[in-house]
């Protein structure tokens, strides 16, 4: 697969340095490769997206929803194909895939409606100075840079293409070189669509690939999502042209357990918030913070769940979590184990890599973890769950709040006043009561702290690609 770049409306050969060898992490092999895009073909795309804006952004909000409906229509033919290639190159379980898949379908659906609903380009502003009449414009930002990760790679890229397109921008996409394959849908998708050339473009590569979009000068905004260190250098090239950026970046989530709540339907949530996607996720709640009054009774219970959880490769078995989706992030956990270990840490599940042949780890649960830990304090980014016990709703939330990150967390309370006063209370940009992590596109996605800048889906994620002008005429 040589052909792996979209670039001015073509698939061409990579012309850079790096082999990206794509793998299978249930077998620990490659069955795929491609070569990487150079810094000139990064240059061609940026190119290509430039010399596509001016006409792009003229088109009607009309014209731009029904290619953003036909972009939902053909991934939804493709479906077998891409459910199949997400369990093959992330390792995902079929129902995660699925759901996967339809999030991302969802994602170009809601765009289309609010590309449709977008007001007309002019909108009068009423002024309590007279002699004046003054008008609003919302415009595209212009080219932007869309940098995703590996974990959720169709859904992220969603996130982001489809608000840029219906806001009028035109893009150039870089995937992580980790899943490069399943994102050349969209390029596919352009063509079948007959979307005009440089409207969007897509460039594989590692750090030399991102690094050349990130610095690149013709661009008008970058949006990233992934690590807090690479996010630093991508808003350290945005600062380098004063542009705007986007970065949603990581986590070191809480659930929250009050000692009200249903032990069984407790163990559902705290066991689903760890493991999905085998625990890559940056709003994994990581973080078990248990009242006194139930712990006894539910980590026992959460043990066991998670001991009998099915770890395996999706493609041969009905599995519930399938492998780690990278061998260096096989690396990275199976670090913390050690560590985990070296602190003298109380293991109840887990806490060892499960086969070097391949990527499986086991999912993992430590209890009365101290706060200085670095398993409590960092982003693992596997299933690694870290408990600890607290007494009041006061500690509780001051626990939750004491971290450097700040995405996600979940309540779990029959006390419903209780529940919604302390989401209130939680120094994070999405909260769950009672629940799953339940994403939907009307929502919005982004956090605080060290979580990142800026706010994905709903109406935030179409605003994120609008530049807002006003007009002030003198009346006199």
């Amino acid at each position: 697969m040589t052909t792996s770049h979209y670039i001015a409306g073509r698939w061409v050969e990579g012309q850079g340095s790096d082999c990206i060898s794509v793998n299978d992490p249930a077998l620990g092999q490659p069955f795929a490769e491609l070569k990487a895009a150079s810094v000139a073909q990064v240059d061609q795309a940026v190119t290509a997206a430039r010399g596509a804006l001016p006409a792009w952004k003229n088109t009607s909000a009309s014209e731009r929803a029904a290619y953003l409906r036909g972009f939902a229509e053909q991934l939804g033919q493709r479906r077998e194909a891409l459910i199949t290639l997400q369990m093959r190159n992330n390792g995902k379980p079929r129902h995660e895939a699925e759901i996967d898949l339809d999030d991302a379908i969802a994602t170009f659906g809601y765009y289309a409606e609010l590309a449709e609903q977008l007001p007309s380009k002019n909108r009068d502003v009423p002024l309590a100075a007279p002699g004046f009449s003054a008008r609003t414009r919302l415009e595209p930002v212009g080219v932007v840079g869309l940098i995703v990760p590996w974990n959720f790679p169709l859904v992220t890229s969603a996130w982001k293409l489809a608000p840029a397109l219906a806001a009028g921008c035109t893009v150039v996409l870089k995937p992580s070189e980790v899943t490069p394959l399943i994102e050349q849908a969209y390029g596919q998708i352009a063509d079948a669509l007959k979307l005009p050339a440089g409207v969007l473009n897509i460039v594989n590569g590692k750090a030399e690939t991102g690094a050349a979009l990130s610095n690149h000068n013709g661009l008008d905004k970058l949006s990233f999502t992934g690590s807090n260190s690479v996010g630093s250098q991508v808003m350290r090239s945005a600062s380098a042209q004063c542009r705007p950026v986007t970065l949603e970046l990581g986590g070191k989530s809480a659930i929250v357990v009050f000692d009200d709540c249903d032990v069984g339907q407790a163990v559902e949530w705290i066991v689903a918030g760890i493991t999905w996607n085998a625990g890559q996720m940056c709003s994994a709640t990581s973080r078990l913070l248990v009242q006194d009054g139930i712990a006894d009774a539910l980590l026992p219970r959460l043990q066991v769940a998670l001991e009998n959880l099915r770890v395996g490769n999706p493609l041969t078995e009905e599995v519930d979590m399938g492998p780690l989706t990278s061998q260096a992030q096989w690396l990275k956990v199976a670090g913390y184990f050690a560590t985990a270990r070296e602190e003298g840490l109380q293991c109840l599940a887990g806490g060892k890599a499960l086969d070097r042949d391949s990527w499986f780890v086991s999912p993992t649960l430590y209890a009365d973890v101290p706060k200085d830990s670095r398993l409590w304090t960092e982003e693992i980014f596997g299933p690694v769950l870290c408990a600890r016990r607290f007494a009041t709703e006061e500690q509780a939330i001051a626990e939750a709040n004491d971290s450097r990150f700040g995405l996600v967390a979940t309540v779990c309370s029959a006390d419903l006043e209780r529940a919604e006063r302390v989401a209130d209370a939680l120094e994070v940009g999405h909260v769950w009561i009672n629940s799953v992590q339940a994403v939907f596109v009307e929502t919005s996605w982004g956090g605080t702290k060290g979580s990142g800048i800026g706010r994905e889906l709903g109406p935030w994620g179409l605003s994120a690609y609008q530049s807002v002008k006003h007009v002030t005429r003198c009346l006199g």
